[in-house]
């Protein structure tokens, strides 16, 4: 299968349609279940980072006002996600920030956005909680760094990716859970999902 771009950004808040900017991006490329490439970075936008936020992730105004303009850290990501489609946990939030900052630097943004937490809620509807934390726990998925850094994220993310293709693999025989798969799949109503995969099960 082609690859699948993992992304998470760390932002000044929730919103780029009330102002808030990302102040970190992360890519992690997942091909057949397997990490193959990163790509990560700070980038100054010139917005202040509240406190909170920096407490939350570690993230201050010195480190982005040292960090490449957003302009140049978007193109750049832009070329390493190329063509791939894209998955994010809370994908609504992650989506909004690559397309508005995309926009900002003259890039197109045409990639199809797939979330493992609206998967998650579709495979694993006993889990306690859909949270990305909660569901590595849950999965016993390895952390690779520090919560609510985007490499960290991206690659706990990833690795939630993973596991839900091994999952349709195994436990549902869906020979190729593709990306349009977990389009498909994102949007099925969580009483079809088991009739959605049989088809796919069975080629169809």
């Amino acid at each position: 299968m082609p690859p699948i771009a993992v992304i998470d950004f760390e932002t000044t808040g929730i919103s780029p349609g009330q102002g808030a900017r990302a102040t970190e991006v992360a890519i992690v490329l997942l091909q057949g279940g397997v990490v193959v490439d990163r790509f990560q970075s700070l980038m100054k936008t010139g917005a202040w980072i509240a406190p909170f936020i920096t407490q939350l992730t570690g993230i201050t105004n010195a480190m982005v006002n040292a960090a490449p303009d957003a302009a140049g850290v978007m193109a750049q990501a832009a070329r390493f996600v190329g063509n791939a489609p894209m998955v994010a946990h809370n994908a609504s939030f992650d989506s909004r920030f690559w397309r508005a900052e995309l926009a900002l630097a003259g890039q197109p943004a045409p990639q199809p956005f797939a979330c493992t937490v609206l998967l998650s809620r579709r495979l694993y509807p006993q889990a306690p909680s859909h949270k990305l934390g909660v569901l590595a726990n849950y999965h016993g998925l390895p952390r690779t760094g520090q919560a609510h850094r985007a490499l960290a994220d991206a690659e706990m993310a990833a690795a939630l990716l993973a596991r839900m293709q091994h999952d349709l693999r195994t436990q549902w025989r869906v020979p190729r859970p593709d990306h349009a798969l977990l389009m498909a799949l994102q949007r099925c109503a969580r009483p079809a999902v088991g009739k959605l995969l049989a088809q796919h099960a069975a080629g169809a």
